[in-house]
């Protein structure tokens, strides 16, 4: 028979143990989880250029081939920090925290900006990274842009919770592949962005569908997510885009 005693004591050695155990395990894997995220956005960015066949054991020798600059800017279109090393996954842009960003901009305090540049069958490529709100989570992704800042070359996108099926569809090709050849600015410079269009881009005037793409059938709240986090985020490159076009 154990007095309560010694059943007290037992109790609070196991789960010290216990708990000593799984930081040890969180540590330990803590390297291993943040290469992996680092890999996927790397995954990101080269499939918003088109680059192929990208997975976990060519993703960093690509990203080192193809991204040959990344940048900082603040919201003048200053450029804060250049990085053309290798790594560029320990560029400073690489590791700028969006939501972070997104919260300070959100409230008129001093944010920063990534830009990635990339080289691809000999045309300058610009990537804009992207955050915003799908209907139940976070959803991101890439916009890559030509030198002249005019024309899409492609676009990545992922979420974290939205409905396989609906929302969902807007990391799939049959919806990236529309954003391609479409431009953000109209023959006199304004900026348009791209407008995703609830019942497709038939219901916009001819000369206005270089600027649009179909809207998911069933997920008009996510593709409202999409519109804004495009618009919202281009917006925020404009500064640097008149600079340098």
């Amino acid at each position: 028979m154990y007095t309560n005693r010694y059943i007290f004591t037992y109790a609070a050695i196991l789960v010290i143990v216990a708990a000593a155990l799984l930081s040890l395990a969180a540590m330990l894997l803590k390297p291993f989880q943040e290469r992996n995220r680092a890999i996927d956005k790397m995954r990101g960015i080269l499939s918003s250029v088109q680059v192929k066949n990208v997975n976990a054991e060519n993703a960093i020798p690509l990203f080192n081939k193809y991204i040959v600059e990344e940048l900082v800017l603040d919201p003048k279109g200053n450029i804060l920090n250049r990085y053309t090393k290798s790594p560029k996954e320990e560029a400073p842009a690489f590791k700028i925290d969006l939501k972070k960003e997104n919260y300070n901009k959100t409230h008129h305090k001093p944010y920063k900006l990534p830009l990635y540049i990339a080289e691809k069958d000999g045309q300058k490529i610009y990537i804009i990274p992207m955050l915003g709100t799908g209907l139940w989570g976070p959803i991101w992704g890439n916009i890559a842009l030509t030198s002249d800042f005019k024309r899409v070359v492609g676009v990545f996108f992922d979420d974290k919770s939205e409905t396989p099926g609906l929302g969902g569809e807007i990391k799939t090709p049959k919806f990236e592949n529309q954003f391609i050849g479409k431009t953000i600015f109209d023959n006199e410079g304004h900026f348009t962005s791209i407008e995703v269009v609830k019942g497709g881009v038939v219901k916009l005037p001819p000369d206005q569908r270089i600027h649009g793409v179909d809207a998911i059938s069933g997920g008009t709240l996510t593709s409202n997510g999409v519109d804004a986090m495009l618009r919202n985020t281009l917006k925020s490159y404009l500064p640097f885009m008149k600079k340098h076009q």
